[in-house]
C-alpha cells in the first residue's frame, strides 16, 4: 500500500482551495512544476484523479471533492498533535545551534509546538553536530555526511540547500564549468573541516583545482583577495552566499555540474522528547527536494551526502 505524506495532503488542500496551481505554489512557497508532480504522485498513490485541469482552469473531480473534507480533517488532527506535543513539553526550551543559515520563518513555524532557544555560539558544522551528540544541543542546522550520523548516533532530515556559485575578477557573468574553477582549502581544520572535505571531493569529481591557503580566507575580505590574486573563478562557500561583492568582482553560475550544499536538521537517534521531535516535523515536513534542485540530472552532491541518492527521506542511521 502506498504511503501518503502529510505534505501531499497540504498540497492537495491548497490547490483545491485556490483552484489554481500557480497561486497554490506561491502560497506553499514551492516551485509550480514540483507542486504539479506531487499532485500527480498523490493521484497515483490514491488511485483516483483529484482534479480536472487544462491550460485555463482547474476543477475538483467528484472524487477530489469527496476526499477534501477527509484531507482537511487529517491535517487538523496532525496540527492538534503538534500542539499537544508542545504542551507536553512544558516550559523546557529546545536548544538549537546553527552554522550560518536558518529558515526565515523558523520561529513562526515552531512557536506552536515548542519554546525554541537559538544558541548564540555560531560554530562550524562538525562542531554543532558533535554538540548535539554530547547533549549540549537538542538540534542543529549543519552539513553532515552519512558516516557522521552513524558515528555520532544522529538522525537528519533535509532542511534546505544552497546552489553554490563562483566569484570571478572582471565583469564577465556567464556560466562557468566546474572544471574551470578553483576551490580553496584552509589548513585550519578546527574551523574549516567540513568545507575542506566537501571541497576536496568537489575537486576530485569535477577536475577543479584545489588551492591550499592558511589565512581563513574561505570567506570574507580575505576570500576576495584570493580571487584577485588567482585571477580565475573561485568557488564561493555557503558562508558567503549572500555577501555583497566588491565592485571589481562578479558572481558566475556554476554548471556541468551544478553544485549544491545541503543543510540538515540533526538530532540524537535516542531522542524521545515530544517537543524536539515536533520541531523536526514542523521544520522539515514539506521541504521540497525538487525545489531545492538537488535531484536534477546535472546537480552534484559529494559522496556521503545523505541526500545524494534520491528518495523523499534519506536513510540516516
Amino acid at each position: 500500500m502506498a504511503i501518503v505524506e502529510l505534505r501531499q495532503l497540504r498540497y492537495f488542500v491548497a490547490v483545491a482551495e485556490e483552484l489554481n496551481f500557480g497561486r497554490a505554489a506561491g502560497r506553499l512557497l514551492i516551485a509550480g512544476p514540483s507542486l504539479s508532480q506531487q499532485i500527480k504522485a498523490l493521484e497515483r498513490d490514491l488511485g483516483v484523479r483529484l482534479f480536472d485541469r487544462d491550460r485555463r482552469s482547474v476543477a475538483l473531480t467528484p472524487a477530489g471533492a469527496a476526499l477534501l473534507a477527509d484531507a482537511r480533517s487529517l491535517l487538523e488532527r496532525a496540527d492538534d498533535l503538534r500542539r499537544r506535543a508542545g504542551r507536553l513539553a512544558g516550559s523546557e526550551p529546545v536548544r538549537l545551534g546553527y552554522v550560518d543559515w536558518l529558515p526565515a520563518d523558523m520561529t513562526a513555524r515552531t512557536s506552536a509546538v515548542a519554546r525554541l532557544h537559538i544558541d548564540a555560539w555560531i560554530a562550524p558544522s562538525h562542531t554543532q553536530a558533535a554538540r548535539v551528540a554530547d547533549g549540549s544541543l537538542d538540534l542543529a542546522v549543519c552539513w553532515v555526511r552519512t558516516e557522521d550520523l552513524e558515528r555520532r548516533g544522529l538522525r537528519a532530515r533535509l532542511l534546505g540547500a544552497d546552489r553554490l556559485h563562483a566569484v570571478s575578477p572582471g565583469d564577465a557573468t556567464e556560466d562557468v564549468a566546474a572544471r574551470d574553477t578553483l576551490v580553496l582549502l584552509d589548513d585550519d581544520a578546527t574551523s574549516w573541516s567540513s568545507w575542506d572535505v566537501y571541497a576536496e571531493q568537489f575537486a576530485a569529481d569535477t577536475g577543479a583545482r584545489a588551492v591550499r591557503i592558511a589565512d581563513g580566507g574561505i570567506t570574507g575580505p580575505a576570500f576576495y583577495d584570493h580571487v584577485r590574486r588567482l585571477g580565475r573563478p573561485v568557488v564561493n562557500s555557503p558562508k558567503g552566499q549572500n555577501d555583497p561583492l566588491p565592485p571589481d568582482l562578479v558572481r558566475r553560475p556554476l554548471v556541468a555540474p551544478r553544485i549544491h550544499w545541503t543543510w540538515s536538521l540533526v538530532w540524537r537517534r535516542s531522542e524521545v522528547r515530544p517537543a524536539v521531535l515536533a520541531v523536526v516535523e514542523v521544520l522539515c515536513d514539506g521541504v521540497d527536494r525538487g525545489g531545492a534542485g538537488i535531484d536534477a540530472p546535472d546537480s552534484w552532491l559529494p559522496a556521503g551526502d545523505p541526500y545524494r541518492s534520491g528518495g523523499a527521506r534519506p536513510a540516516t542511521g
